[in-house]
């Protein structure tokens, strides 16, 4: 099978996917406890049935769940989320607003954690033993182990609180009035306390999975083989065992990479960042139906997107896979 019917397999089997993914938040999110008509009847004032009645026609929550569940993936196959009871906007119009500050968040912490982590990883494995790989797998371990949500209300209370060093809160200064670079170097300081905060964990897997891989791939007759043939250590090091041992990262990494987008929720929150998973506090709180299940099919088809993006990458990694 060459690549590119591979591709196509898994971009058929991606579509399908996302249809049982959508059915799937629909069910769960109708079987949530909660009503979306009475949080909007009480915010109105007015509880009479009806009220209630009219409101539940408009919306289209008084037909049989079955006929809801059909007008509703009629409508994500022409790429219509609905409308947004609370927002009183259509939902794809609210979440497009916020990818590209969660895409900006996420992105920039998935490539810091990457990289960093295999870096980490690589000379811890490279210094096993000595007072390099015991530092760097502690901290590993320390930052693993430190609740998500604790290290960044920490960072807030230390850079922004005691010392002032950065902004705590938000995508930019507002009311700053700013453009351009300024602008650009405004926006990079809000960025870096959560990015660093959401990069930190997963630096800490990536680091401890490389590491793990490249001791595993040491042991391995064709490495003896190129130390017996007088080839350089480090060449060895680069060439022979980081490569072969990218393969179980590269698959941790592409499972992550979609779930950091819907994991980017309690960042987000503490950090007041406008993305998709402040969005998505925000509609569970308010009991917005639409709203939330257009969050969740959105984050879900990223999720699918990375791992096609990662399947791809496989076969760079090892071409024995496409021919598998």
């Amino acid at each position: 099978m060459n690549r590119l019917q591979l591709m196509l397999k898994r971009l058929f089997q991606g579509g399908v996917a996302i249809l049982a993914i959508a059915v799937v938040n629909f069910l769960l999110i109708r079987a949530a406890p909660g009503d979306p008509v009475a949080v909007l009847a009480g915010e109105a004032g007015a509880s009479d049935e009806q009220f209630v009645a009219q409101l539940r026609a408009q919306f289209g929550l008084d037909q049989p769940l079955s006929v809801q569940l059909w007008h509703y993936l009629s409508n994500v196959v022409q790429l219509d989320l609905g409308f947004s009871y609370r927002q009183q906007q259509p939902v794809l119009d609210l979440i497009l607003e916020r990818l590209p500050a969660t895409l900006l968040l996420t992105g920039s912490a998935f490539v810091m954690s990457l990289v960093l982590g295999v870096l980490l990883g690589a000379w811890s494995s490279r210094k096993v033993g000595t007072w390099v790989d015991s530092a760097i797998t502690t901290v590993a371990l320390v930052f693993y182990a430190t609740p998500l949500y604790w290290l960044a209300m920490m960072a807030v209370l230390l850079f922004t609180v005691q010392l002032g060093w950065l902004p705590g809160f938000g995508y930019f200064t507002v009311g700053s009035g700013l453009t351009g670079f300024a602008l650009a170097w405004d926006v990079f300081l809000h960025l870096l306390m959560p990015s660093v905060s959401l990069a930190l964990f997963y630096m800490a897997v990536y680091a401890r999975m490389t590491r793990a891989s490249m001791l595993e791939v040491a042991q391995m007759d064709f490495v003896k083989t190129a130390q017996a043939k007088g080839v350089h250590p480090r060449r060895i090091h680069r060439n022979h065992i980081l490569r072969n041992a990218l393969l179980p990262v590269v698959t941790l990494a592409g499972i992550q990479a979609g779930g950091m987008i819907g994991g980017a929720v309690l960042t987000e929150t503490v950090f007041s960042w406008p993305g998709i998973g402040r969005l998505m506090f925000d509609a569970l709180m308010q009991r917005d139906y639409n709203l939330l299940m257009g969050c969740f099919l959105v984050t879900s088809a990223m999720a699918v997107l990375f791992n096609l993006i990662t399947d791809f990458i496989y076969t760079l990694v090892d071409p024995r896979i496409e021919m598998a």
